[in-house]
């Protein structure tokens, strides 16, 4: 069974046939909500909405161990994260479906680690590649049979939220090597990586980020919509024929 985190814009999964909600709770607290569980591109899934059905939670609320302790208690064959970002790389525009391949970590205080207090053994992981590149290939795969384009390979920067950033703080994140940027690939994606789950994102350009394209003196909120709603069925469909070549 495959594991479906969906962010901004993806609230819910409409595609799954005979949902059902389950209440499941980790020694980490409560997650962003109930899992729904269902059948997609022929495939028992689960899919879980990382900022809550109504979209209520900030990124730096998410409880991020909590979600994804339920989704390895489940003992999920992958993870598939979908995301909203703003692009940096001029290639990588509104409408643009990235999966990316590396991230930087620009998030502060939040709960980072399972392996953390007084009975818990030090203990480290290798984060050099920090997505699951049998994920990529299968998020790759879905993409081509379905025909759907997507760039393979991007910098996920991830920043703290929930205010977007300034056209400096951009600039300074191109230079570090970023190319897209949002608010909750970190933690999720090394809490992923402690927990043994094979991990990747879908990232959805829904806005240039601060300082670029049409976002030069400012990111227009209100225009953002229209770009994540068409661009967000898009990626629906690549994680449906990413289920379906998974069967």
């Amino acid at each position: 069974m495959y594991a479906i985190i969906g962010g901004s814009g993806l609230a819910k999964l409409s595609a799954l046939q005979a949902p059902r909600r389950q209440v499941m709770r980790s020694p980490y607290g409560e997650p962003s909500g109930a899992l729904t569980f269902g059948r997609l591109g022929g495939r028992e899934v689960v899919f879980l909405a990382r900022h809550g059905y109504g979209h209520t939670i900030a990124p730096h609320e998410i409880n991020y161990r909590a979600n994804i302790w339920v989704l390895k208690d489940l003992r999920v064959e992958g993870v598939i994260a979908v995301a909203t970002v703003g692009g940096i790389r001029a290639d990588l525009g509104p409408g643009t479906l990235v999966i990316p391949n590396q991230i930087i970590d620009y998030t502060h205080s939040r709960k980072a680690t399972f392996f953390e207090g007084a009975d818990a053994p030090v203990t480290h992981i290798d984060f050099t590649q920090p997505y699951s590149e049998r994920m990529r290939r299968a998020l790759l795969e879905g993409a081509r049979a379905c025909g759907e384009a997507v760039v393979d390979g991007a910098t996920y920067a991830c920043t703290q939220g929930p205010r977007l950033e300034t056209a400096a703080e951009i600039e300074r994140i191109a230079r570090d090597g970023g190319d897209i940027v949002g608010m909750t690939g970190m933690p999720e994606a090394a809490l992923a990586r402690e927990a043994g789950l094979d991990y990747a994102a879908l990232a959805v350009v829904v806005n240039h980020a601060a300082g670029r394209g049409d976002s030069r003196e400012r990111v227009k909120l209100d225009e953002l919509e229209a770009v994540m709603h068409a661009t967000i069925l898009r990626a629906v469909r690549i994680v449906e024929a990413t289920v379906r070549g998974a069967a």
